[in-house]
């Protein structure tokens, strides 16, 4: 099949040629063209963007161009995602990189050894094949349910597997940015969905994203990122919207505290961890 493509290729190209000789300057007409239609197509991602994620600053859209340019990502296809202030692969994303690229294959294992179904941890080898002779790019994933979300409870060892394969294919052709699976969660432990009763209207605008990164989500990386004391943060953001408890608080309240602490941290991290501390509950001494 390889020795037929490749024949293919250079009848293609051969033929090219012939027409190039016979009328001269057509070959740069469409590579301008081609340059053309990629800006274009850049512009309408940027474009995407901007309505998904709300308006981004200088430094995020000039990142973004530029990983356009090298992996061709699309936004509108769900190549990458925004999470807090930093942008992230998805697998979908990956998977049309290893396609364009003509990946050759890609093989995953179950590591049993280090795997315990009893408490759904599981830990998974993937390899991937640039080409046939390759020597193969190995990755490893693991999921359980305490870096996973509640809403995937039950498929821990899907989601262990698609982490390796992300960082298997990641390593293959060079792509540093994080995929967003690869994220843990960072919410308490919770009821599975199924025996979980009805949340209100206030509970499922937090968590319902219509296609874009949910709130908690991004709160949750916010926290990761700047190693932050969870309970200390839905402190401060119930007292932030005025609510009980963040869970009651509307999904435009926690969007608002989730850009002020993204700014507060990014400006004076002590200062919000000072703030955060006030919030820490004294502790009784007996005597």
């Amino acid at each position: 099949m390889n020795t037929r493509i490749g024949k293919n290729s250079n009848m293609h190209l051969g033929s090219a040629k012939k027409k190039s000789g016979r009328q001269p300057g057509c070959s740069a007409g469409r590579t301008v063209g081609r340059g053309r239609s990629q800006a274009d197509r850049i512009s309408s991602d940027l474009r995407a963007a901007s309505s998904a994620w709300g308006p981004l600053p200088k430094f995020m859209l000039k990142k973004l161009r530029a990983l356009m340019e090298r992996y061709q990502f699309s936004v509108s296809q769900g190549d990458v995602t925004l999470l807090g202030d930093q942008l992230y692969i998805t697998h979908a994303g990956l998977l049309r990189i290893a396609e364009r690229h003509r990946c050759s294959g890609i093989i995953t294992h179950v590591q049993k050894e280090l795997s315990d179904p009893r408490t759904a941890r599981w830990v998974f080898k993937a390899t991937a094949y640039k080409t046939p002779g390759s020597k193969g790019f190995v990755g490893y994933g693991d999921a359980n349910p305490s870096n996973t979300s509640p809403l995937v409870r039950g498929a821990e060892m899907r989601v262990a597997e698609t982490r390796a394969v992300n960082r298997a294919l990641r390593k293959a052709y060079g792509i540093g940015l994080c995929s967003v699976e690869e994220l843990g969660s960072f919410s308490a432990p919770q009821k599975p969905i199924a025996s979980t009763p009805h949340s209100n209207s206030h509970s499922r605008s937090i968590n319902s994203s219509n296609g874009q990164p949910k709130l908690r989500d991004q709160l949750c990386l916010l926290i990761r990122h700047h190693n932050l004391d969870p309970a200390l943060v839905k402190a401060y953001a119930a007292d932030f919207c005025g609510t009980e408890t963040i869970k009651d608080a509307s999904r435009d309240l926690v969007k608002s505290f989730i850009s002020h602490i993204s700014t507060s941290a990014k400006e004076d991290l002590d200062g919000l961890i000072c703030k955060l501390n006030s919030y820490s509950r004294p502790v009784e001494v007996k005597q």
